[in-house]
């Protein structure tokens, strides 16, 4: 730290011009040594993680809320366990829906590293720091966090600077994201969770279905991801739709060039869940709801609807 009193003479530090004036924040020279302190600190006592970084595809503007979105990319970093202890939160809870298992922690990132392995790397929502909606996939435990919050000033400018993100994580709920990160961990996320629909094809097609390719339909230029493929019942299941197939219409292979012609559609049953009761209450409703009758506020899903 620089200090100088010469000539000697009265040192008011109220005197923001003096050169005597004390600077606590301290010198670019005493910032790097606590930063690079701080780095070492967390190569030593910190775990290996993933960032995964949030690509928004389709972003309402109006209420701004994300209705999908995809984790493309990963980028190991090291970063430091706040609670050794194990998981905050209130753990295992048994609700009216299950059981519910909220876990959370906290890591912590350095600033310079996180430049220096994603920022520099990619192009965030928001750039220059962790962001809100992130995942963080901690492959000691297989746990897969999403960022809650990240907390900018702890702690509180040490020497007048931020050395750290401190990242507040929960567990991640999946919620139909495009999961393609190339780690086969959180990528069979996707595949067992994701809402995935039977499309029935009609015989005399050329060809089989490769799982993880996407098919395209001929006519509505539909896209998706095949997720199954029966040649012997003519079965196409396929996850990440974007948008609706039409009856019929031919669907074309990206990798296999497989070409079928489609001959049933049903958006209803999901077959990714096993109590999954679409189909029982659309039937259901048929004896409550009049379907002659305009609904002016958007479609009412039924077995023979093939617009949702």
């Amino acid at each position: 730290m620089a200090y100088s009193n010469s000539p000697a003479n009265a040192c008011v530090q109220s005197d923001y011009t003096s050169a005597c004036r004390v600077n606590i924040n301290g010198s670019a020279q005493e910032q790097g040594f606590i930063e690079n302190l701080i780095v070492e600190t967390i190569e030593i006592y910190g775990q290996n993680v993933y960032y995964l970084p949030r690509t928004f595809i389709n972003r309402d503007t109006i209420l701004d809320e994300v209705d999908n979105s995809t984790f493309s990319t990963n980028y190991p970093i090291r970063a430091y366990v706040n609670n050794v202890e194990g998981w905050e939160g209130q753990g295992e809870l048994l609700s009216k829906f299950g059981v519910r298992v909220e876990d959370k922690t906290t890591f912590i990132l350095s600033r310079k590293k996180f430049k220096e392995k994603v920022d520099d790397n990619v192009t965030l929502n928001v750039e220059g720091r962790p962001n809100e909606g992130d995942l963080i996939y901690f492959p000691v435990t297989n746990h897969l966090f999403e960022i809650q919050f990240v907390e900018v000033e702890k702690p509180f400018y040490q020497l007048g600077k931020g050395y750290v993100w401190e990242c507040q994580c929960e567990l991640f709920e999946y919620a139909d994201e495009q999961l393609d990160t190339g780690i086969a961990e959180i990528d069979a996320i996707e595949t067992a969770f994701a809402n995935a629909i039977t499309v029935g094809l009609v015989a005399g097609g050329s060809g089989d279905f490769t799982v993880g390719e996407t098919v395209t339909g001929g006519t509505s230029n539909v896209t998706a991801e095949v997720k199954s493929w029966d040649s012997a019942t003519r079965t196409l299941i396929v996850i990440n739709r974007s948008g609706t197939f039409q009856v019929p219409e031919t669907v074309t292979g990206g990798t296999s060039s497989a070409s079928w012609t489609t001959a049933s559609y049903n958006t209803i049953n999901n077959t990714n869940s096993e109590y999954d009761q679409n189909a029982d209450f659309e039937t259901g409703d048929n004896d409550i709801l009049d379907f002659s009758e305009t609904n002016p506020f958007g479609s009412v899903g039924q077995l023979t609807d093939t617009t949702i």
